[in-house]
């Protein structure tokens, strides 16, 4: 096989976070494909009460996983600087660090998460009738924990090393399985939502064990018992930069379970209407996760390289190459946008015109809005990239900030408006604390370290 790994500290940085993450994007591409479809089956052959029933279950189930990918992206920043550094066997220890503590998270996210999953249900006074379908979603989702840590894991391993082609290729063929399976286990075999839930995590499954296949053709990564094992150097420093990056996104999670506790009061149809857009937020926000994960990559790889003027230009290149994306996503979702969210719309022509109108409105105002969202996953993911966890999980308490505080407080003054408004605000409250963050982290670790001596002028 040939070797798909990428040094990134040399060459033209926009070229490079550029090609490294068109293939993410279009893995996302094909991640999102599954979950549109997911909703697409569910809201056609299951109803609209259903679709509201998976839109309950929706922040629960995101906040799992952003716990999830917090761990495995923190880990993944030490991973990339010491391949930057050319420290593989350092990398190997890290690595086997890194999937003990996963695999700990994991079981104990599982407990954690069939705990909780019926009161926090309640607590957010889902309606009765949707009650039973999102509570068994989340189950199922929820003990399939391992299987997403292991997926999110082995993915973060290659991309760290600059591998976004692999990650695509397990995306395509995820894609795929969940497509015949969620055909096969809900119309097929008439298992509603729980098949919906069950083909997502066997299509995990196929793309976690595709990237291990791919892991273990690496012959710098072939770990030996001794990088099995917790170390008191390695174990700390990944605790240290995954966690905050695991708090951050639980945080936002959070805020979004209050905006979900307001949409709840609003009816099925409300709901129903959200959920269809909130089911495109994906393919807004899919460009963004990549450039994120790209500027991770890149700007650990050259940390650890001692490469600390790239920093900078990979920076300018990525919000440039960033905010173009996003002003042609917002274009073509306000274009469009109301022929996508038919495929998730189903029932009688009042039921269909009151859904859409909810949830075209709402796509809208995050189109309009979208550079400020592909702003702060640049500078977000550039800051963590120089090791710095910390100071980007205080955006995400900005985050939840202005998300609780318009939902809460908005919706009395404009109505159903103010629901809309608050991701938005959640974006530009994240934003004020990153662009100073880095401009912050920047001074701090580039301006210190203007040139390493043995780097070329202009690299």
């Amino acid at each position: 096989m040939a070797n798909r790994t990428q040094s990134m500290t040399q060459g033209s940085p926009a070229r490079l976070i550029f090609t490294f993450a068109l293939p993410l994007m279009m893995g996302n591409v094909f991640q999102q494909l599954y979950t549109v479809v997911d909703t697409m089956v569910v809201g056609k052959f299951l109803g609209v009460d259903a679709l509201a029933a998976l839109g309950a279950a929706d922040w629960l189930n995101w906040m799992m996983l952003g716990i999830i990918q917090g761990f495995t992206q923190g880990f993944a920043i030490l991973m990339a600087q010491e391949f930057g550094a050319g420290n593989y066997s350092r990398l190997r220890d890290v690595i086997g660090n890194s999937a003990i503590l996963s695999a700990l998270f994991s079981l104990l996210l599982l407990a954690l998460g069939q705990g909780a999953a019926r009161p926090l249900l309640v607590l957010l006074q889902t309606p009765g009738d949707i009650l039973p379908n999102a509570l068994l979603y989340l189950r199922i989702m929820f003990l399939g924990a391992p299987i997403v840590m292991a997926y999110n894991l082995l993915a973060c391993i290659l991309r760290s090393l600059g591998d976004g082609r692999t990650p695509l290729e397990a995306m395509v063929v995820a894609s795929v399985t969940n497509i015949v399976l969620d055909l096969i286990f809900v119309m097929g075999f008439h298992w509603g939502i729980g098949g919906a839930a069950a083909a997502t995590l066997i299509a995990q499954m196929v793309s976690g064990l595709f990237c291990l296949y791919h892991v273990g053709k690496l012959e710098i990564l072939r770990l030996q018992r001794s990088n099995l094992r917790l170390q008191a150097r390695e174990a700390p420093q990944l605790l240290a930069l995954g966690s905050p990056m695991a708090f951050q996104n639980c945080i936002i999670a959070i805020g979004g379970m209050i905006v979900q506790f307001v949409v709840n009061r609003f009816g099925v149809l409300f709901i129903a209407g959200f959920t269809a857009t909130n089911k495109l937020y994906g393919i807004l926000e899919i460009a963004a996760t990549s450039y994120g994960y790209a500027m991770i990559t890149y700007v650990g790889q050259n940390l650890g390289g001692r490469r600390y003027r790239r920093i900078r230009q990979g920076m300018r290149a990525a919000l440039a190459i960033a905010l173009g994306t996003s002003v042609v996503i917002a274009a073509a979702m306000l274009l469009f946008g109301r022929t996508f969210l038919s495929c998730f719309i189903s029932g009688t022509p009042q039921e269909v015109e009151q859904t859409m109108s909810v949830a075209y409105f709402y796509l809208a105002v995050m189109s309009v809005c979208l550079p400020v969202l592909y702003i702060l996953h640049v500078a977000r993911s550039a800051i963590q990239g120089m090791g710095n966890t910390a100071l980007p999980m205080l955006s995400g308490v900005a985050e939840f900030i202005m998300r609780t505080s318009t939902v809460l407080y908005l919706p009395a003054v404009v109505g159903e408006v103010g629901i809309f408004l608050a991701e938005p605000a959640a974006w530009l409250g994240a934003d004020l604390i990153l662009v100073t963050s880095y401009l912050f982290v920047a001074h701090r670790t580039l301006r210190e370290n203007a040139r390493d001596p043995d780097e070329p002028p202009g690299q």
